[in-house]
């Protein structure tokens, strides 16, 4: 095992045994480099290969945080299609996105925090309901850090983001964190997915992370209960 291996995975069992925290700070580069006796090269490659893991996230400015997330939900995830997004999981079918709303906001309170931003900076906010085959399937509503996904129009909420991200802004989808929940729509909803006030949805929470572990969306993705089938993949 490579020194640098060493060093993540010394670090990977002080995080499952709770000697650091969710939203701990780690030490900073300087104090690694003292502490393992190494160069601060060999410590930036533990720290990537821990952002590799999801189990530490970069915010920029201020250090390397634990990520907010149970240690028994700490998983190795051994498939990427789970970041496909709507446009490819349904690349069968004709898709059409309906852009409900279009705008750069301030990040604040509970956004700012999901995106480790401060709160005078921007986002953008989407909603879109999307169609495939003419069949409504859900209604998303997402933000983004302008600075970090820059670029966005209108056109390119018209087809994949995740395809806009990764092929044009040539950046790295790495992992996410999701929880689902039963609820019911809204009048919006109602209207653009076709469905009845006590019709059920499908909420997936989302926070997404690219591979430096800057976090790059929060969304709420509000799913048809007829239309929405989740899978998962994990490896003890």
């Amino acid at each position: 095992m490579l020194k640098y291996e060493e060093i993540a995975e010394d670090i990977k069992s002080k995080i499952e045994v709770g000697e650091y925290l969710p939203n701990d700070q780690l030490p900073l580069e300087k104090e690694m480099c003292e502490k393992y006796g190494v160069s601060r090269i060999t410590i930036k490659k533990a720290m990537d290969q821990l952002v590799m893991k999801g189990l530490v996230v970069k915010r920029r400015g201020s250090g390397t945080f634990v990520k907010d997330i149970d240690n028994k939900e700490v998983y190795d995830i051994s498939t990427s299609n789970q970041f496909e997004g709507f446009t490819k999981t349904f690349s069968d079918k004709k898709i059409i996105s309906k852009i409900v709303e279009f705008k750069i906001i301030n990040a604040k309170d509970e956004i700012a925090d999901k995106l480790k931003i401060s709160e005078d900076e921007f986002v953008y906010y989407i909603v879109r309901a999307r169609y495939a085959d003419g069949v409504p399937y859900v209604m998303e509503y997402t933000y983004m850090p302008i600075d970090i996904i820059p670029g966005i129009k209108i056109d390119t909420l018209k087809g994949s983001i995740y395809e806009y991200i990764e092929e044009i802004l040539n950046l790295k989808i790495k992992s996410a964190h999701r929880t689902i929940r039963a609820s019911l729509p809204t009048k919006m909803e109602q209207e653009y997915l076709e469905i009845s006030e006590n019709f059920p949805i499908l909420e997936v929470e989302q926070s997404a992370y690219l591979d430096t572990g800057q976090a790059f969306e929060y969304s709420k993705s509000r799913h048809r209960s007829d239309k929405f089938e989740f899978k998962s993949i994990s490896v003890k």
